[in-house]
């Protein structure tokens, strides 16, 4: 096996053909895992600026309206949800918990998921 540097390595590695179910569920896992640590700093930026005073926090609660931010808060809802169903889809397995249905246990969760976003996303915007 040749395991020198080569481009086409790379690129094969952003190939979505041919995958398994387990690899999506480690490329998913992966994906919210750095969104989720990009908006903890995000956020702690924020706090940081409310401790500026009220005139911050005004400008903060203005923000927080827009539609953009909206669309944000979704997103992490959406990443906390299929992060931590899938966190806990590995726990299982790791105690020996539906080792040989992991595909099943995978879609299972993920559906769960789907509905758990689609009803915050009703919430929030279905005002």
């Amino acid at each position: 096996m040749d395991n020198s540097p080569n481009p086409s390595h790379l690129l094969r590695w952003f190939d979505p053909r041919n995958r398994q179910v387990g690899t999506w569920a480690f490329i998913l896992n992966r994906i919210t895992a750095l969104g989720l640590t990009f908006y903890l700093f995000l956020h702690l930026i924020m706090l940081g600026q409310l401790a500026q005073g009220a005139e911050a926090y005004s400008n903060f609660i203005a923000l927080a309206k827009t539609p953009v931010i909206k669309i944000g808060e979704m997103l992490v809802l959406s990443a906390g949800f299929i992060h931590g169903l899938n966190g806990i889809r590995i726990v299982l397995n790791s105690l020996g918990v539906g080792v040989r249905a992991q595909k099943t246990t995978f879609l299972g969760f993920m559906v769960v998921a789907l509905i758990g976003i689609a009803f915050f996303a009703f919430k929030m915007f279905g005002e």
